[in-house]
């Protein structure tokens, strides 16, 4: 699969699946998740920030699939915890999905970013 394809996917969607190896299981786990898009980069925001589960995963395993409208991507991600890049992906966030989109997010302290290139 192409990251143009998965690229064109994301154009429309508002939600996106990631999928994660769990770090005890091994398994995979999936679920729906937000995502921001930024040229050829896209970001996640885990709810619970440093404390979600979906994010402890990745830190152990960095490999996840994320798929959007039936295209699906393979990738590694990339852990943002600098503050100015944080500030930076929640404003994306906001333009996408309203200005209160904080509120959804408790504590705040890492963003995901995955190159589309």
């Amino acid at each position: 699969m192409a990251h143009a394809d998965f690229h064109t996917g994301l154009q429309s969607a508002q939600i996106i699946d990631i999928t994660v190896t769990g770090r005890t299981s091994g398994r995979p786990i999936s679920l729906p998740i937000w995502f921001a898009l930024d040229g050829n980069k896209l970001y996640l925001i885990p709810v619970k920030g440093s404390e979600t589960d979906w994010y402890k995963n990745v830190l152990k395993t960095p490999i996840i699939r994320l798929t959007a409208r039936g295209e699906t991507l393979t990738t590694n991600a990339r852990f943002l915890t600098d503050e100015v890049q944080l500030d930076r992906v929640l404003e994306k966030f906001r333009n996408k999905y309203g200005r209160n989109v904080k509120s959804y997010y408790p504590k705040y302290n890492v963003a995901v970013e995955v190159p589309l290139e």
